[in-house]
């Protein structure tokens, strides 16, 4: 068999994209280089001639598009001599800072929202040796408190605010036009903090931008310091779609929600902490955001997992369920080709998805005796 270089991580694979040196020690877990699966069913179920790929972020690491960035913010902070980190989080977050942090070898510390975080999410936090920290209030508390922390601790905070997660998270919109040979013509995304939208339009911009050139001034959020692909210029950059659950909609809203509520616990976030750069995003793309119920959710949760076989967190299948009701009421045209981002995998919040399988008509378990007949007779059961 021919010999194929083993793969070690995004920053090793974007090394000249990136702020890195030849001395830098990377700190990864082989993040990157996830699926693009494109789906087969879905489109045919809504009677549309669209081109629907997923982006399924949920097989990074620690099962979250977090991985990317943490692998540079967490590499930088080393880089840096930091011996602790700090965050706040409703869920992958805290998962991927704790994980990053024992692959370091240094300190992890962890604010998460009591009671607001799936299961899933708070097991690896305090599995990979975080110190958690669960706080009687919400992500937007525990964001304050991390930055007025990080003022009175030899701390360095790893939320999105930190630039360099934002170009580790860039190198998803890299692989996409890799796998593709071109950018999409709509990239759809669920929107809490707003960094990753903001992330994936660097991305998007710094492959489009010709001859190194930026579109605009702003388009990269980097101060005229974009690292272009050598030779891998392409002209066309996606409209950016936003999806936000109802009850968590400050795009929507027009300002900060103080209280946001949705089931979808991994965007639960009434002040964005990339505020005014999703907005740039979305004029720069001519994109648009919009909101989804979490009935909406957990529905095109189901579809995506029933028809699809792609099994996603709810948070994930906003950009589904809002790009369904896009393309059925004709905002989005016939014939384009379409990426969503699966921010996160459907393990992460099993309670949710176990409790959406109980409420069904048709059972998904029932409890048999231990017998040919009735093993037997269930298997009828449900053929039809």
């Amino acid at each position: 068999m021919p010999f194929r270089p083993r793969y070690t991580g995004l920053i090793e694979r974007y090394r000249d994209r990136l702020p890195v040196s030849s001395d830098t020690r990377i700190i990864s877990l082989g993040e990157g280089n996830t699926p693009l699966i494109k789906l087969q069913n879905i489109p045919r179920l809504l009677g549309k001639n669209v081109d629907i790929y997923v982006k399924y972020e949920g097989l990074n690491p620690t099962g979250s598009f977090k991985d990317r960035g943490m692998t540079m913010a967490v590499t930088k902070a080393v880089e840096a001599g930091s011996k602790a980190i700090i965050c706040a989080s409703t869920g992958n977050t805290s998962a991927a800072a704790a994980a990053y942090a024992a692959r370091a070898g240094i300190t992890a510390f962890v604010l998460i929202p009591d009671g607001k975080i799936a299961m899933g999410k708070l097991a690896q936090a305090m599995m990979y040796g975080a110190m958690t920290l669960q706080i009687r209030g919400n992500f937007d508390d525990g964001m304050r408190l991390v930055k007025e922390v990080a003022d009175h601790a030899p701390v360095t905070i790893v939320n999105s605010v930190n630039p360099y997660r934002l170009q580790g998270q860039k190198t998803a919109a890299f692989e996409i036009i890799e796998d593709l040979g071109r950018a999409p013509d709509y990239h759809c995304l669920p929107v809490g903090n707003a960094g990753n939208i903001t992330a994936h339009w660097i991305g998007y911009c710094e492959y489009s931008s010709a001859a190194g050139a930026h579109v605009t001034d702003s388009c990269a959020f980097c101060n005229g310091d974009c690292k272009f692909a050598s030779g891998a210029i392409v002209s066309n950059r996606p409209k950016m779609i936003g999806y936000q659950a109802a009850g968590s909609a400050p795009f929507m809203r027009g300002h900060m929600v103080d209280h946001p509520e949705t089931i979808a616990t991994a965007i639960r976030i009434g002040h964005p902490q990339s505020w005014d750069r999703a907005w740039n995003v979305m004029q720069e793309s001519n994109g648009w955001f919009a909101e989804v119920s979490d009935a909406e959710i957990l529905a095109a949760q189901r579809m995506l997992t029933r028809h699809e076989g792609v099994f996603c967190e709810p948070a994930s299948a906003a950009s589904l369920a809002g790009l369904m009701k896009d393309i059925k009421s004709g905002k989005i045209e016939e014939g384009a080709t379409i990426v969503l981002t699966l921010t996160g995998n459907g393990l992460k919040d099993p309670d949710t998805a176990i409790a959406q399988c109980q409420g069904e008509d048709k059972a998904s378990m029932v409890t048999i005796d231990a017998t040919l007949d009735q093993v037997k007779g269930a298997i009828l059961d449900n053929m039809a």
